[in-house]
């Protein structure tokens, strides 16, 4: 199972947009500071968006679409799932 994701910061003022194999563990090595030098900079640990999918061809083709796409198309679609803007992690992974 592949995941798009987008993860933000504490003021939800910038945005990332992934694609990884294994969610829970991608998350993780973010909030540790080893995901990318782009979330570490920005200290985005915040996972408010993410959709699966079987192809992992698709998978890179829908994370290419959501990163070609406005900041104000992003925040659509985290609106669409998650009004609230929570982290998503604490829902699904936290044990």
């Amino acid at each position: 199972e592949y995941s798009v994701y987008i993860l933000t910061n504490y003021h939800n003022t910038v945005l990332y947009t992934g694609v990884t194999n294994n969610l829970h563990r991608r998350v993780l090595e973010h909030r540790s500071g080893k995901g990318s030098a782009f979330t570490a900079r920005y200290h985005l640990t915040k996972l408010v968006y993410f959709e699966t999918s079987s192809d992992i061809t698709a998978a890179i083709s829908r994370e290419k679409q959501i990163k070609a796409g406005s900041r104000q198309k992003k925040i659509e679609l985290i609106n669409s799932i998650n009004p609230e803007w929570k982290d998503l992690y604490d829902e699904y992974f936290r044990d």
